[in-house]
């Protein structure tokens, strides 16, 4: 990635190209904008319906012990996004600034921190049991002590047990997507062996969370901000807010673990301008201007199909397998969070687009129409 392609640091103005000279049909672009404009998430801006429901209990058909909301919850903004070509601005909607709960996108940011881990030799090898280097309770005995940082970054640890109060139940027998069926969320099943099967946990996720923590030894949100967020030029305004009751011990002092989401609240608060900046320091395999933040082979192991399931990575959905979206290449991949919030990484178009607050059902729409834009 030439210096020339880097954006400024926020605050400075980033340079925009013309849809014509992007190769885009400028028409079909602004009804791309127009569709994602028009199509809002239908949750609450408050976040939670009238009658009191969080949306994540609601979304999930979650009830029983575990629906508890224990980090901070936030109102969110309109519909917003952006598109970048080559690393400039081709089209930009609503208040793109804005720091708004983003959900499971913080997965992905998850990833990448365990990529650092592997970088500076805290783990040594994604296939060895968790419980040799983070020691404790949460990967001993029979079954957990058999969960590799391979299996939490793929979900297919079955890890089982109970973490800042939330039970691995609760996800069990969860779906996502369109037409998921989540009548059955939170009824425990039997489980497998780890590394065999598949399953959206975020107690899973959290517990991954907690195990980078104890071997960072340092926040993670300072990690993130220090090695990523900083160096691509972010604004100051992101957070990654943890539960009240997710302190922990490290080396004399309480640090929050943070989670993978906003299921219970917390999450990563961001913006579309700092996502679309991660983005694109996806999109260059790492590196931005002359500076490796993200070793290249780690972008290529998280976005290797998972062999559980197709269209997973390390925390990245691929455009791989049944799922596929014929329109798009099958290189391409995304961030996703609940809302529908999500980050698109096309390498093959060098494209990236943020999208914020989209109806989930509108999101096959939108690349639709993204991709016929594309002269």
């Amino acid at each position: 990635m030439s210096a020339a392609a880097v954006p400024a640091a926020h605050g400075s103005s980033w340079s925009t190209v013309a849809p014509g000279e992007a190769g885009f049909d400028p028409a079909r672009l602004a009804e791309a904008v127009a569709f994602a404009q028009a199509h809002e998430s239908p949750w609450p801006k408050s976040l939670y319906w009238p009658d009191g429901a969080y949306v994540g209990n609601r979304e999930w058909n979650e009830s029983g012990p575990w629906t508890e909301i224990v980090g901070p919850v936030r109102e969110r903004g309109g519909p917003a996004g952006l598109v970048l070509k080559g690393g400039r601005i081709v089209a930009e909607w609503g208040d793109t600034d804005r720091p708004d709960m983003t959900f499971s996108i913080a997965k992905s940011y998850l990833s990448v921190l365990a990529g650092l881990a592997v970088a500076d030799g805290l783990i040594a090898d994604l296939d060895e049991p968790v419980g040799r280097s983070v020691p404790g309770p949460f990967f001993e005995g029979a079954h957990n002590g058999r969960v590799t940082w391979r299996h939490l970054l793929q979900q297919s640890s079955e890890w089982q047990g109970e973490i800042f109060g939330k039970s691995d139940q609760v996800d069990h027998n969860r779906q996502i997507g369109p037409g998921a069926d989540n009548s059955r969320k939170g009824q425990k099943r039997e489980l497998r062996t780890p590394g065999s099967f598949y399953e959206y946990n975020d107690v899973r996720v959290n517990v991954l969370g907690y195990a980078l923590l104890q071997r960072f030894r340092r926040p993670l949100p300072e990690v993130l901000r220090e090695r990523i967020m900083d160096p691509i030029g972010a604004s100051s305004d992101w957070e990654w807010q943890g539960y009240e009751n997710s302190f922990v011990e490290i080396d004399g002092r309480q640090i929050q673990s943070v989670p993978g989401g906003g299921h219970w609240g917390g999450g990563l608060f961001i913006g579309a301008r700092d996502h679309a900046r991660f983005g694109l320091l996806m999109s260059r395999g790492g590196d931005w201007g002359r500076r490796c933040l993200i070793p290249a082979d780690w972008i290529k192991q998280m976005v290797a199909p998972s062999p559980t399931l197709a269209n997973y990575g390390f925390l990245w959905w691929l455009n791989r397998g049944a799922a596929a979206r014929p329109a798009i290449p099958a290189s391409a991949y995304w961030a996703l969070g609940a809302g529908t919030n999500v980050i698109l990484v096309d390498v093959e178009n060098d494209l990236v687009a943020v999208l914020r607050w989209i109806d989930g059902a509108a999101y096959d729409g939108f690349l639709a129409a993204l991709y016929g834009a594309m002269r």
